[in-house]
């Protein structure tokens, strides 16, 4: 008899407790009181189990039917997200979002656009991964993530469309007590090659044997860029870093910026954009969310801005 209960029972089942009686439940339903009565009962001898003491004027729930409303809540509950999870695919968004991010970008626009995100598409999953170099390609190329958030590198991607973003500055730093941060003057090439640079490893394929924006023949290879400022604020070599990741090391004097030769002071500007395939464009959920992108990076560029006037007055070496 159970396999025979059905979503109105529930539904009436649990307007008659929200309501406090069935005469409540049946002007909340427009049913006849009746109709109500009947259903609650129909429902109780399906179950075998006793679901209100009717011995008072206004029937209450027994314990049984306690702990059976909880369960009933849910099971509407998750027909009506299955519904409305439907008419949500019907109407063209994506059933779930799946996005690369470039491990330089900025966590706190990921974090601010992912909360939005779950506020205007409650029902469609979002899947972020975090990578570097063409480990951070290789998902959008082979169809694992529908949209990467990325920075151009040397080679191109002729399959790939970009839609840009914005910039983010990158700065050669090290430790003030590093031989570089002593240099006097401006620091040419030749003697960045004589200490150990600090890069991050790529973990795909698709750059092997290739070194993008290396200077200096001794790499030590990091997998994150969490430790390689640990290594570079303890003096383990010199490297680039994303100014969001390291004003605060600047401003207390724990990282130097390098004045090195053919950089520019504030730094070498390092674009971010958004990449798909052509054959998979993104929908209304990743349109939305490169649009919420774009519009918290103009915010950051502000940001950004401000940030250089200020590097203007970090005491250098």
């Amino acid at each position: 008899m159970i396999d025979g209960v059905s979503l109105d029972q529930l539904r009436t089942f649990i307007a008659a407790v929200d309501e406090g009686s069935f005469s409540a439940a049946s002007r909340k339903l427009n049913r006849a009181q009746s109709a109500v009565s009947g259903w609650v009962g129909t429902l109780e001898e399906q179950l075998g189990v006793l679901l209100f003491d009717r011995s008072s004027r206004y029937p209450s729930l027994t314990s049984e039917g306690v702990l059976l409303l909880a369960d009933a809540r849910n099971i509407v509950a998750g027909v009506d997200t299955l519904k409305a999870r439907a008419r949500s695919m019907t109407s063209g968004v994506e059933a779930e979002l799946s996005v690369v991010i470039d491990v330089f970008f900025p966590t706190t626009i990921i974090s601010a656009v992912a909360k939005d995100f779950a506020k205007q598409f409650p029902l469609t999953p979002l899947r972020l991964f975090v990578e570097g170099l063409g480990a951070a390609y290789q998902p959008v190329l082979d169809g694992r993530c529908s949209l990467g958030i990325l920075p151009p590198l040397p080679q191109p991607f002729p399959s790939l469309v970009s839609e840009r973003l914005g910039e983010l500055p990158l700065l050669a730093v090290a430790s003030p007590q590093h031989p570089l941060a002593l240099f006097h003057g401006r620091i040419p090439r030749r003697e960045l090659s004589k200490h150990i640079q600090l890069v991050l490893t790529d973990r795909s394929d698709l750059t092997s044997g290739r070194d993008f924006a290396v200077a200096s023949p001794a790499t030590w290879r990091l997998a994150d860029l969490s430790t390689k400022r640990a290594f570079l604020k303890d003096g383990v070599g010199w490297g680039g870093m994303p100014l969001h990741m390291i004003e605060t090391d600047l401003y207390d004097g724990t990282l130097s910026i390098l004045d090195v030769d053919d950089m520019p002071p504030s730094g070498y500007m390092l674009t971010m954009s958004a990449f798909h395939q052509p054959s998979q464009p993104p929908g209304p959920a990743g349109k939305w969310f490169v649009d919420r992108m774009k519009t918290l990076w103009r915010g950051a560029d502000i940001i950004a801005a401000r940030s250089d006037a200020e590097l203007k007055h970090v005491p250098r070496p």
